[in-house]
């Protein structure tokens, strides 16, 4: 064999095996972005919008959020916390009617003593503790989000339309909590 034949043998083979290389890493991208939008679902989306259309520089966020937060074991409640939060959400939508906005200011209170209470960093730190939340509850962390901002918002801001389905979104969180972290369905990975 001649010297130009075994040299355009080996580019070849060295172009197959960069092309193979390259093809792996590209479905283990897409697998990694397929599990991401999967666990996070509408947070997902959410981070993409946030990051200008960039879906790398968002699942390099959500990634970061599950590595600093994906090991979180939360704690089951003592059937004492079960009724005490169950009862604090009660007086929350009673009080709806008379006065909105405190009971909108209650949920956004009660919920992150939930999250708390079930092992989720402190609601002093609210952005750690959504971003915590992100990571185990992602198809209902916007409720707390949509809370948190009505109760936050001015006194002129919203209106009691957008404080009553606040509170609703917020509910859907609320009941997740409140389940045993056995009885709700597994998160995909």
């Amino acid at each position: 064999m001649s010297t130009g034949v075994i040299i355009l043998i080996v580019i070849v083979a060295a172009v197959v095996v960069l092309g193979a290389a390259a093809l792996a890493l590209r479905a283990r991208g897409t697998r990694g972005s397929r599990g991401l939008k999967r666990r996070f679902g509408p947070e997902y989306e959410r981070a993409v919008a946030r990051h200008d259309g960039d879906a790398q520089a968002a699942e390099r966020e959500l990634a970061q959020r599950v590595e600093r937060h994906g090991g979180l074991r939360e704690r089951a409640l003592e059937p004492t916390e079960v009724e005490r939060f169950e009862a604090r959400w009660a007086a929350a939508q009673e009080h709806f009617v008379d006065a909105p906005r405190e009971a909108v200011g209650e949920a956004d209170r009660l919920l992150a003593d939930l999250a708390r209470a079930r092992g989720f960093p402190d609601g002093a730190q609210y952005e750690e503790q959504l971003s915590a939340l992100s990571v185990h509850h992602a198809d209902h962390v916007q409720g707390y989000r949509h809370v948190h901002r009505v109760a936050h918002a001015p006194e002129d801001g919203p209106g009691t339309e957008e404080m009553r389905e606040a509170l609703i979104e917020g509910r859907a969180l609320f009941e997740d909590l409140m389940r045993a972290p056995d009885k709700r369905p597994m998160v995909g990975s």
